[in-house]
């Protein structure tokens, strides 16, 4: 990890190296990434030149051109028919997880349930403004797509995080695509995930043709009105290609932490922490103290830990290259840099907690006190884990409930109601030179 010190008249100008380091489109391509597109295309594109043709060939040729890229890039040959999960498919997978999951998952599947119930927005009373009486409807979206990456781990979590919302909406239609592993199944813990939370239909692709293909439609996969879930650069660089075509949540990068500690914190708590977010590999894992001692309290302990964890060589790869420690003043410089840096995830562990915690403007999750880890939101709380990367929680919020839902204003006006209306109306119209505009009021009053 790269120690930035502050307290001696340290440079802010490093912080803002941070900032850009962690922006949404930073270069994170691993040498294997960029190897295997060379391969698929015969040169080195970019990523950006990389999915603009992926999604036209997937525009263009549907599902062949998704059955090619499966085997290119998750050197998986599926057919058409292979495509979609199958019921006995799911009922093996409860087959293959413990009960102790199964608990789990369903606990956490309540407790996200019950916390998105309780944020959906509720349609206001019918509002009257001068003779207009208007009136809200909140519908929800009819076909969603959630995208659930698959790599290493398995996240069954963001199969929960991401369609639990969707539902509670009363979206009536939620799609999951989702890469395989290399025996061209998904993890028995996905599908398991997937069944609990009712999912629609399950589809065994992923990358950006996964996208594509939920933007545009296939013979095989629905086209669907919103795309939302998580993935690398390319998925999320895909999501901004297909924008508008669909809707999208929001773009994220890299997982980050942010955590604000002083010298009561607990240094064994703290490392946890920083370890936990580098797992993600890549994982942006930042210690901001006002404690020089405690800051190499951490460093040790950091290094003690990682020497038992079985995703050792990536957590150090990622701790190299975005891990950080910024020794500050005190803690409001701390509050200071984490509103500037805007993380996913903010952590407060200091003597006053609730002190630090209102100067912060700028989060988009926070997780206070030291038996709050980030782990709690990750996993179980009950607000999504889809959350703002990259500084964008500056104006960007987590994934809920209601952004699976639409607002529809209506208006009613009685012919009384429009006269009281109309001079104004046309006096506004006829300013901006459109006529007609004011001749729909004109023929309705005599005016």
């Amino acid at each position: 990890m790269k120690v930035i010190n502050l307290q001696d008249g340290g440079n802010m100008h490093e912080i803002d190296k941070i900032k850009q380091g962690i922006c949404l489109f930073a270069d994170v391509l691993s040498v294997k990434m960029k190897q295997k597109t060379k391969e698929v295309f015969g040169e080195q594109l970019s990523p950006l030149e990389s999915v603009k043709h992926i999604v036209a060939d997937v525009r263009g040729n549907g599902d062949r051109a998704l059955i090619y890229y499966t085997e290119k890039f998750e050197g998986v040959t599926l057919s058409v028919n292979d495509f979609r999960v199958k019921d006995d498919e799911i009922e093996e997978a409860y087959g293959k997880v413990s009960s102790d999951f199964l608990r789990a998952i369903r606990n956490a599947k309540e407790n996200i349930r019950v916390f998105q119930e309780h944020i959906r927005v509720q349609e206001p009373e019918p509002f009257y403004a001068r003779g207009t009486r208007i009136t809200v409807n909140y519908v929800p979206i009819e076909n969603v797509g959630v995208y659930i990456p698959g790599g290493s781990a398995s996240y069954p979590s963001t199969v929960l995080m991401n369609v639990i919302p969707a539902k509670v909406a009363g979206v009536k239609n939620v799609v999951v695509v989702s890469p395989t592993g290399k025996d061209g199944n998904l993890s028995p813990e996905r599908l398991v995930a997937c069944k609990e939370s009712q999912v629609d239909e399950i589809y065994k692709i992923g990358g950006v043709h996964a996208i594509a293909a939920l933007a545009f439609g296939t013979n095989t996969i629905p086209k669907v009105d919103k795309i939302v879930g998580p993935g690398n650069i390319y998925v999320t660089l895909a999501k901004k290609e297909v924008f508008g075509h669909v809707g999208i949540d929001i773009l994220a990068g890299p997982s980050e932490v942010l955590i604000i500690a002083d010298d009561t914190a607990n240094d064994v708590f703290i490392a946890s922490d920083l370890l936990a977010q580098a797992e993600h590999a890549p994982g942006i894992s930042i210690l901001v103290t006002n404690s020089g001692e405690f800051a190499d309290k951490v460093l040790v302990e950091t290094s003690r830990q990682l020497e038992s964890l079985p995703r050792g060589d990536f957590i150090r790869e990622s701790l190299d290259k975005f891990g950080f420690i910024v020794l500050t003043k005190d803690l409001n410089e701390a509050v200071d840099i984490a509103n500037t840096l805007a993380p996913e995830h903010l952590q407060i562990d200091t003597r006053d907690d609730e002190h630090v915690l209102s100067g912060i403007k700028h989060a988009g999750a926070i997780f206070v006190g030291p038996f709050s880890p980030v782990s709690v939101g990750d996993y179980i709380a009950g607000p999504s884990h889809v959350l703002p990367t990259g500084s964008t929680a500056r104006f960007f919020s987590g994934l809920s409930v209601n952004d699976f839902l639409k607002r529809i204003s209506i208006m009613t006006n009685s012919k009384h109601d429009l006269n009281s209306l109309a001079d104004d109306i046309i006096t506004i119209a006829e300013a901006e030179g459109l006529v007609a505009h004011a001749q729909s009021v004109r023929v309705r009053t005599g005016k």
